[in-house]
C-alpha cells in the first residue's frame, strides 16, 4: 500500500487523518494529473450519507477547481453508480466521498479514471509525490482558466436506467425486503426494485448524517433476517453504506452470503454460456463448499489475494465475467466495472425468477464448511517470518495432514496491524477452534 492510498481509495476518520486540506490537496493533484488527457479535465464526484461528506465534498471541488477541472456534482449514489456515470458524461476521471461498511466517523476517498476503474498504483503513487514531496511543480491557472462545479440532479434515474438495461424479467408478483443501511441506497434501491414491479417492505432508509451503517446493512443484518421471516418475503436485500456490496437473506431467514451468491449467478452464466471459461474468480478467503460446488457442476475458480481490486485485476488479465468475495462485493464486469451491490440484487433476484425457485432451494447448491479465524498478536517486524519459521511450518504441515484434502489452512499476516491471522476451515467446528488456537499460541510465541 502507498503512503497515503490504500487497496481502496484514501481513508480515515474525517477531519483527523481525512482532513479538508488534504482532500484540497486530493483534487488538485488528481485533477493536475489528468490535464494530460484533457485541460479542462472533467470529475464526476459522489458521496454517501455520512455528515462529514458535506465538509470533504467542498473542500475536494476547491481542489478540483483551483486546478481548472470541472466538478459534475452528483449528489448521494451508490459508488458503483459513480463508476457508471463516469463512463456516461464522458468523464475524465469519478471520484467517491465514502467509507463503505465503516462506521460514521470515518470516510474516504477513493477515484475512478475515464472508464470507471480504480486508479492504477503509478497514478496513485504519482499523486502522492505530488502532495507529500511536491514532486512536480504545479501551477495554477488564474481568471477565465479557473475551474467550475455543476451540479446534476438526475444521477439516480440515469443509474437506475442502466441497472434495469441488464434484465431479462420483472419482479411483479415477488414481495422483497430491503436493508439500505442508511446509506447511498437508500433513495435508488427502492425506486429500482419498485419500478421493477416488486412489493417492497423497506429499512434502515432514513439517514440523518449520522446513522450510516449503525447496526444495520449488510454487516449487520440481523434484523433483516427477522423482517424477511416475520413478513413472509420471497428474500431480502441488504446493502452496505455505499452499496458496492450485497448480503442477501433467503425465504427462511437464512444468510445468503457473497461465495453463495457467485455459485448461484455463476451457474447461472454457464448455463446460458456466459461465464467466460467457466470460470469464476474469487479470493483465498472463500468457502471451501464454493470450490466443491463448482467443481461439482463443471466450473473452475481462480484465486487472489483479500480484496475487489486484486479480483478486478485477475478478471481484466484474462476476460473473466465474474468474480468477488464473501463479503459481498461481486463483479459482473459484462456490465459495470467494480462491485455493484444493486446490480447483483437484480441478477440474484432474476436467476430466482428465471429458475422458478425460492431463493432457500437455490442456495442449497452450496453446503458451507466451517471457519474458523484466529488472531496471533506479533511483533510488526516479525508478522512475516512465520514463512520461515521452522517450527511454524512443521505445525501447519501436521494440521493440513491431518485434514487429508477436508480442510485447510490460510495464515495471513494483517496489512495494519502487528496481527497474523489464521484462518483453518473444515468439517468439525469444536475441532477447528482447538486447531486455530493452537496455531495461533505457537505463532504468537515464536514471533514475539
Amino acid at each position: 500500500m502507498g503512503r497515503l492510498f490504500g487497496t481502496d481509495g484514501v481513508r480515515g476518520i474525517a477531519n483527523k487523518e481525512l482532513s479538508p486540506e488534504l482532500a484540497f490537496q486530493l483534487g488538485k493533484a488528481t485533477t493536475y494529473t489528468l490535464k494530460e488527457r484533457n485541460s479542462s479535465p472533467k470529475i464526476i464526484v459522489g458521496k454517501d450519507t455520512r455528515i462529514s461528506g458535506d465538509m470533504l465534498e467542498s473542500a475536494l471541488i476547491a481542489g478540483i477547481c483551483s486546478m481548472g477541472g470541472e466538478a459534475i456534482c452528483v449528489g448521494v449514489l451508490p459508488t458503483p453508480g459513480i463508476a457508471y456515470l463516469t463512463r456516461y458524461y464522458d468523464g475524465d476521471a469519478g471520484v467517491v466521498i465514502s467509507a463503505s461498511h465503516n462506521p460514521v466517523e470515518f470516510n474516504g476517498i477513493k477515484f475512478f479514471n475515464h472508464l470507471g476503474y480504480k486508479l492504477s498504483d503509478e497514478r496513485e503513487e504519482r499523486i502522492e509525490n505530488i502532495i507529500l514531496d511536491n514532486a512536480e511543480k504545479i501551477v495554477l491557472p488564474i481568471g477565465n482558466d479557473i475551474g467550475k462545479k455543476r451540479i446534476i440532479n438526475n444521477g439516480g434515474d440515469i443509474y437506475i436506467d442502466f441497472l434495469k438495461k441488464s434484465m431479462d424479467k420483472d419482479f411483479k408478483g415477488l414481495k422483497i425486503a430491503m436493508d439500505c443501511a442508511n446509506g447511498a441506497a437508500y433513495q435508488v434501491a427502492p425506486k429500482l426494485f419498485k419500478e421493477l414491479g416488486a412489493d417492497i417492505e423497506v429499512i434502515y432508509n432514513s439517514p440523518d448524517g449520522t446513522n450510516i451503517n449503525l447496526r444495520c446493512g449488510s454487516t449487520y443484518p440481523e434484523e433483516l433476517q427477522k423482517m424477511v421471516v416475520e413478513k413472509n418475503c420471497d428474500l431480502g436485500l441488504a446493502f452496505d453504506g455505499d452499496a458496492d456490496r450485497l448480503i442477501a437473506v433467503d425465504n427462511k431467514g437464512e444468510i445468503v452470503d457473497g461465495d453463495k451468491i457467485l455459485v448461484i449467478c455463476g451457474l447461472d452464466l454457464k448455463d446460458s454460456g456466459r461465464l467466460k471459461d467457466n470460470t469464476i474468480v474469487v479470493t483465498v478467503m472463500s468457502n471451501m463448499g464454493l470450490d466443491i460446488a463448482l467443481d461439482k457442476n463443471g466450473c473452475r475458480t481462480e484465486k487472489t489475494q483479500v480484496g475487489d481490486r486484486y479480483v478486478l485485476e485477475k478478471m481484466l488479465e484474462n476476460g473473466y465475467s465474474l468474480g468477488g468475495e464473501q463479503s459481498g462485493h461481486v463483479i459482473f464486469l459484462d456490465h459495470n466495472t467494480t462491485g455493484d451491490g444493486l446490480l447483483t440484487a437484480l441478477q440474484l433476484t432474476n436467476v430466482l425468477v428465471k429458475k422458478k425457485k425460492t431463493l432457500n432451494e437455490l442456495a442449497k447448491i452450496m453446503d458451507v464448511y466451517p471457519q474458523v479465524l484466529v488472531n496471533a498478536k506479533v511483533s510488526n517486524e516479525k508478522k512475516y517470518d512465520y514463512l520461515e519459521d521452522e517450527i511454524i511450518q512443521k505445525e501447519i504441515k501436521k494440521v493440513e495432514e491431518h485434514f487429508h484434502g477436508k480442510g485447510r489452512v490460510l495464515i495471513r499476516p494483517s496489512g495494519t496491524e502487528p496481527l497474523v491471522r489464521v484462518m483453518i476451515e473444515g468439517e468439525n467446528q469444536e475441532e477447528l477452534d482447538e486447531i486455530a488456537n493452537n496455531l495461533a499460541t505457537i505463532i504468537e510465541e515464536r514471533l514475539k
